[in-house]
Order: structure tokens, then sequence, then C-alpha cells
């Protein structure tokens, strides 16, 4: 239920995508050995990955000015996963087309002073993106859930009353906020997209090589990616428990296999697509009087050319 079939991808044609093979179904327990970091590829070549990306873009862009113009919904997508996952990449190459008028992305770093003065997820909220625009956050409110669950001792340095901080219940009080808050969001016309890009161990000490490697992608690397990798492990619990209590319905979870950087992209936006094809929306419609408005200017226009 919701964790992919590997014989059935296996069966599927090239270039076909199946969602459902990649969306954590709500109440579905999470074991992430289970989902794969490496698939079948939905591109049979280098070219053909290009022309299919391409077409995405192109859709995407259409879409997305139709969705500016029509001004009802608000789409965010959040993208969480380990170091050298290709999050920057994915963002880049899917949403390459899009009028950056209607589109805003925020990577979220350690939180200011100010930030951390207010609940954890008043950052986030101010950052939602309105009607009519895309929001991409690049990490989110669930580093809340992730990395301090991880390294407690960040949790312990916040302002927090004593008596909540030493609650059992202080992670399931967090993924009920955050579950109410994204049912709020979608109430209001906001559609929310989560994807997790599953990348292996294996795979993204190939990837820190090459940051090291090769000069150019020096910067890229830092001290504190190997160090969070010693606490793999680790991460991937509360992955497990983050994605298998906060994927709903209305703002369900996609884990993207990630190893194949190429597959990773044509799946977000292959999602990305199908999200933005299942809202009702629809360029403004011209009234009659606003129609014969137009019809004198155009008229006037005209006449300066005579």
């Amino acid at each position: 239920m919701g964790c992919p079939v590997e014989n059935d991808r296996e069966e599927r044609a090239m270039g076909q995508i199946n969602l459902d093979d990649f969306r954590v179904r709500e109440g579905h327990k999470v074991s992430l050995n289970k989902w794969p970091t490496d698939i079948p590829k939905v591109y049979s070549s280098k070219e053909q990955y290009r022309v299919m990306l391409k077409e995405h873009v192109g859709e995407l862009s259409e879409l997305q000015r139709i969705h500016y113009a029509h001004d009802r919904y608000a789409v965010l997508l959040i993208f969480q996963a380990m170091d050298a996952a290709g999050k920057d990449g994915v963002i880049r190459h899917v949403m390459s087309g899009i009028n950056p008028q209607g589109c805003q992305v925020y990577s979220f770093k350690h939180p200011t002073l100010q930030e951390l003065d207010h609940d954890f997820l008043w950052r986030a909220n101010c950052a939602l993106p309105e009607r009519g625009r895309i929001g991409i956050f690049n990490r989110s409110y669930y580093e809340e859930v992730l990395v301090v669950r991880v390294h407690p001792e960040i949790l312990r340095s916040r302002q927090i009353p004593e008596d909540l901080l030493n609650s059992d219940e202080i992670w399931n009080n967090r993924y009920c906020s955050i579950n109410n808050m994204e049912r709020h969001l979608y109430y209001s016309g906001t559609r929310i997209i989560k994807f997790f890009l599953h990348l292996s161990k294996k795979e993204q000490r190939k990837r820190f090589l090459r940051r090291i490697d090769e000069p150019e992608k020096n910067w890229k690397f830092s001290i504190a990616d190997i160090e969070a990798r010693k606490f793999w492990h680790r991460y991937m619990a509360v992955y497990e428990d983050c994605l298998s209590e906060t994927s709903t319905e209305k703002a369900p979870w996609y884990v993207v296999p990630a190893d194949d950087k190429k597959n990773a992209r044509l799946i977000v936006s292959e999602i990305i697509l199908n999200t933005f094809k299942s809202l009702n929306m629809s360029y403004p419609e011209t009234s009659e009087e606003r129609r014969q408005e137009l019809l004198k200017i155009r008229e006037m226009l005209a006449a300066e050319e005579e």
C-alpha cells in the first residue's frame, strides 16, 4: 500500500510513471529500507530524458501562467532529503521554465534570534505563497521534527517551557501541529506537495567524493555534511516516523528514488504537473461590458495608424 513494487515497475513500459508508486498513503507505516533509492530508468537515453524534461517544463510553464491569472490557489512544494540528494538540482531543472514573478524559493537555514522567539512554525508561515504563486521550501519546518530530533541538544537550547521540553509527547504534538496547519492551508486554497528525495548512503558517498575531487564542486562540501552522515541510521528512523505521521490525503509525501538524478527530476515534475492538472483553473473570463470597452479602445488604437 503506497510502497513501490519493483516487479511491477520492471514490467512497465519505458517513459511511464505511476505516481502511486511513490506516494505515502495516509496511515501507512513507512520502512524506508522497503522503498528503493534506485529504480529502472523512466527514460531510455540522455536525449529522451532531455525531451521528456523539456516537455514537462513547457507544460508546467503554461499551467503556471494560468495559475497566476486564475489567482485562486497557492501551491507549496516542500523538499526534504539527506545532503547531496539533489534538492537544488531538482528545483533548478524542473522549475526552469517558471516565470520568477509567480514563484518564490526559500532555503531554511539556522533560525535567527527573532525566529527562535516564536513557535517552530512561525517562520514558515511568514514565507507561505499567496494565491496565484508557487512557493518552494528547500528544507522546511520539518527540520524541527528531523534534525532537532536527531540532535535534542538543539531543542534544549531554545526557550521552550520546561514542562513541554520534557514531555514524552513533544514530537507527537509537533506532528499534530503540522497536520493541523497543512489541513488549514488546504481548506484556504493552498495545495501542498512534499518530496523526500530518497538517497542511498552508498550514492551519497560517491557524490561527496566528487565534491572533494572536482574543484568546481568544493564549495558544495562542508564538514557538517560528513558529521550528519555519522547519524545516518538515526536520520532514517526519524524520517520514517515523520513520513508515517504527516503524509495525509490533503498534503501527501512522495518518496522519490534519488540515486539517479534524471529519474528523480522526471518523477518530481510529473507529480507537480499532476497536481496542477487536478485544479479547476482557467484564465479569467471577460464580461460583455469589459469586452465592449476593449473593442472601443481597439478602435482608438487602430485609428492612430490612419
